[in-house]
């Protein structure tokens, strides 16, 4: 049985006060759920996060890390930085990492295999821009994108990994994709992974979709075979709009 993700990445928003008082809210009013619910606060706050959760079932992730252990990059975060604040779980990967800050299929490998050999779970993220679906290549980028960055990983690795489909142009833009692409993209990706790695880790890979999910269009989402939760950008920094999206997996 796949695992029923809802994770909710907060960018840079929210300061040390607003960050405790969002996750007091969401810890009051989160429904009764089999899910795993994340939230991934700035680096600054991921420490504060943890101790305003207390006994919650929220789950703290990180936003990005870097693929050395230690040294000279200023500014940077490692992996072990982040075990030591009891962070088990790390977006990599997200669209807007590889548009603003160039990180590309070689280096996000890097930052992968990284995170897999410190025990860190993985949510990798990637998609298409509206150009390349406009193209009808949108199915060879997210196969490329997979396959650069994660096919050199072992079979073993993949219970570490999860996966988050976000279509670039559906991003902070109010445009969704349809219950019906997202299915069939998830569907592909599926494929994809059963093509290289079998169909018992298919199976079992966690494909979330990440694209303006909202209350009003979640549960038609989430409703999908192969749809296995969100990664929710603006919706998660909303306390009722973030119960709903819960509510509707």
């Amino acid at each position: 049985m796949r695992t029923k993700i809802v994770a909710g990445n907060w960018k840079m928003n929210k300061n040390l006060q607003e960050t405790e008082a969002l996750l007091t809210e969401l810890s009051a009013k989160l429904p009764d759920t089999n899910a795993t619910v994340i939230v991934a606060p700035t680096f600054v706050n991921l420490q504060a996060a943890q101790t305003a959760l207390g006994s919650s079932t929220i789950k703290v992730a990180a936003q990005n890390m870097h693929f050395a252990e230690s040294g000279a990059y200023t500014g940077e975060i490692s992996a072990d930085m982040l075990l030591s604040l009891d962070i088990d779980t790390v977006i990599l990967g997200h669209s807007e990492r590889r548009a603003y800050f160039g990180e590309d299929d070689e280096l996000l490998a890097k930052k992968v295999n990284t995170a897999i050999e410190k025990g860190l779970k993985t949510i990798f993220c990637f998609g298409e821009e509206l150009e390349d679906r406009k193209s009808d290549k949108h199915f060879d980028v997210v196969e490329s994108q997979l396959k650069n960055a994660l096919f050199s990983l072992d079979a073993s690795a993949w219970k570490n990994i999860v996966l988050a489909y976000e279509p670039v142009w559906a991003i902070g833009t109010g445009e969704t994709a349809s219950p019906e692409q997202a299915q069939e993209m998830h569907a592909f990706i599926r494929k994809t992974i059963s093509d290289a790695f079998g169909a018992a880790v298919a199976d079992e890979v966690s494909i979330l979709y990440g694209g303006s999910v909202k209350p009003g269009n979640a549960g038609e989402i989430f409703g999908k075979p192969d749809v296995d939760g969100g990664l929710i950008g603006g919706a998660s920094l909303v306390a009722d709009d973030f119960v709903a999206i819960i509510a509707a997996i």
